[in-house]
């Protein structure tokens, strides 16, 4: 088990585009199962990469449904909307209330390089929705409507 350092509120490196795995290897699969500790680690819900300093467009998302792999995830298809109180590992002690797409369809890489579609509503979708813009340099307070007092 290895648990890395999250970076925290002003790191740069969060607010940096990861850059697309083009080779599925050991070091992605190592880098996979260390944010999976990681996130566990720190009861979080999600975690992308460069929330623990790799600049690589993978995420991993466990809502109660088990664990989900994505690499070079994107969001092909929104629906709706509804705003939620957000938080983020990256941002201990912030809450936020930010609208999102109720649902989601999102197509990415799994640890084999295989495409999947995921269909996401409700958490999952916001998860989802969350992840996906780390790996693109935004945060959830950058889109937060108002902060909530924790």
């Amino acid at each position: 088990m290895t648990v890395r350092i999250i970076r925290k509120f002003d790191d740069e490196v969060l607010r940096s585009k990861a850059k697309e795995v083009k080779k599925i290897d050991e070091s992605i699969k190592k880098l996979i199962t260390d944010m999976v500790d990681t996130m566990y680690e720190a009861e979080g819900v999600g975690l992308a990469a460069p929330q623990i300093g790799i600049l690589k467009k993978v995420a991993v998302i466990d809502v109660g449904d088990g664990i989900m792999h994505l690499i070079n995830p994107v969001i092909i298809e929104e629906e709706g909307e509804e705003i939620n109180v957000e938080g983020c590992l990256s941002f201990p002690g912030v809450f936020g209330e930010v609208k999102r797409a109720a649902k989601v369809i999102v197509e990415a890489q799994d640890l084999t390089g295989e495409k999947q579609i995921i269909k996401g509503s409700g958490l999952l979708a916001r998860a989802l929705q969350h992840e996906i813009d780390h790996l693109n340099g935004i945060v959830f307070i950058d889109k937060a409507i108002r902060f909530i007092d924790s």
